[in-house]
């Protein structure tokens, strides 16, 4: 006898989703990425939050990453050529201190040299300022301008408590200042010291199973990191040289001070050239006259352009992959949210996470920690591990990535996915 299979009636909820007024496929699809991205907008809603509320400990902290990326390489090579860590670690920072302040020294010391000289052309800029303009068609009398500085004055005297709340409140940011000192000056400390075992501790927050991608996109981050600082410390040094010799030769006083002001201003990209390159054309312009100014603007232009052409091309290579547009967009949107401290930490951000988000992407479990030098199974692994000893497994249970990764952390100091070992 035949078997007849009996087909189940549809449910009225089936027939309804069947129907001509059911919601389209693609409707669907767009709802189910909308409510899972405004949970991702609200998740990064809190975290910018807690950066607002906890930023006099977070601006700090992010300072002294970008000092470990440029100490860290100084103290892993001492360490490779046998210095204690602790001599290694301390030599660096000795270094950059002694940079600073020699580089203070100097400023110092031309401004004091070209304090007379920068009297008299003040003056003599002033006398031709009044000149022209109380010629038409400004008409500008030294009597307006009296009368002008008299109602500052008087300006002054009627909001002298304002203005002491003013002077309060910049004690107290001083004092937040110091505050900041303290938080960065120790947090390098340790981070070049015991950097790989504070990035482990980290790692183990998550579970087990993304602990070998987090390391792989941590390890890419952090390379991308150090590059990124050597790049832009070439190119600032380089931007600051031009600017000073072009100086030099037009006899623009403070050159050394303008210098300093590029090499500064060459860390935040496009704005940062943008604005030392315009006081480098003002000092010209009031001490010089406006034929040096041009001059000194040429001088400004051709070293830019050297900059975006020759040297970024040729010393960024493939280290740090961010688009010029991304760059432009991030420094923009770092200024509007954070203003000066946004747009300098715009780039490096956009940049360290570009490439974790990446080297995470294409880990595969096969590729174990995927670089080959055991940096993420090292920083994965629960035990510590000392700088100058590397580990190649932790006990007879380690996993196949930290058995692969223990001949390539031999190299003592050498530098992995965080901080330098």
């Amino acid at each position: 006898m035949p078997i007849i299979r009996s087909t189940p009636r549809p449910s009225p909820q089936d027939a309804l989703a069947e129907g001509p007024d059911a919601v389209p496929v693609g409707m669907r699809i767009a709802a189910s990425f909308s409510w899972r991205l405004l949970i991702v907008a609200a998740a990064l809603a809190v975290v910018v939050a807690l950066v607002v509320v906890l930023q006099d400990i977070v601006v700090p902290f992010l300072i002294a990453l970008l000092l470990c990326a440029l100490l860290g390489p100084i103290s892993a090579f001492l360490q490779r050529h046998r210095w204690p860590k602790w001599t290694a670690v301390l030599s660096s920072l000795v270094v950059l201190v002694l940079a600073i302040g020699t580089l203070a020294l100097v400023v110092t010391a031309q401004i004091r040299y070209d304090l007379p000289s920068l009297e008299h052309r003040l003056h003599r800029s002033v006398l031709s300022l009044q000149t022209l303009l109380d010629s038409q068609p400004f008409g500008i009398t030294v009597h307006d301008v009296n009368s002008w500085v008299s109602k500052g004055t008087d300006y002054l005297q009627a909001h002298a408590s304002s203005i002491l709340s003013g002077f309060q409140a910049a004690g107290s940011s001083a004092v937040h200042a110091l505050e900041g000192l303290f938080i960065v000056v120790f947090t390098t400390l340790f981070v070049l010291i015991d950097g790989r075992r504070i990035w482990g501790w980290v790692v183990r927050l998550f579970p087990r199973r993304a602990r070998a991608r987090i390391g792989v996109a941590g390890e890419a981050g952090w390379h991308t990191l150090t590059s990124f600082i050597r790049v832009q410390l070439i190119v600032a040094v380089t931007d600051a040289l031009g600017v000073a010799i072009g100086a030099l030769a037009l006899q623009v006083p403070l050159a050394v001070p303008i210098a300093v002001i590029v090499f500064l201003g060459a860390f935040v990209p496009v704005v940062g050239a943008i604005v030392a390159g315009t006081v480098a054309v003002i000092v010209a312009l009031v001490f010089n006259g406006w034929v040096t100014a041009l001059f000194m603007l040429g001088v400004v232009l051709v070293v830019q352009q050297i900059e975006s052409h020759v040297l970024h091309p040729f010393l960024t290579g493939s280290a740090v992959k961010v688009h010029p547009l991304g760059v432009a967009l991030g420094v923009v949107a770092g200024t509007t949210l954070a203003g000066v401290v946004g747009a300098f930490f715009a780039v490096p951000f956009i940049a360290t996470v570009n490439a974790m988000v990446l080297a995470a992407a294409r880990w595969r479990p096969e590729d174990g920690d995927g670089s080959g030098d055991g940096a993420s199974a090292a920083m994965a692994a629960p035990t510590s591990v000392d700088s100058t000893t590397a580990p190649s497994s932790s006990s007879s249970s380690s996993t196949s990535t930290e058995s692969a990764s223990g001949p390539a952390d031999s190299a003592p100091g050498a530098d992995h996915g965080g901080v330098q070992s």
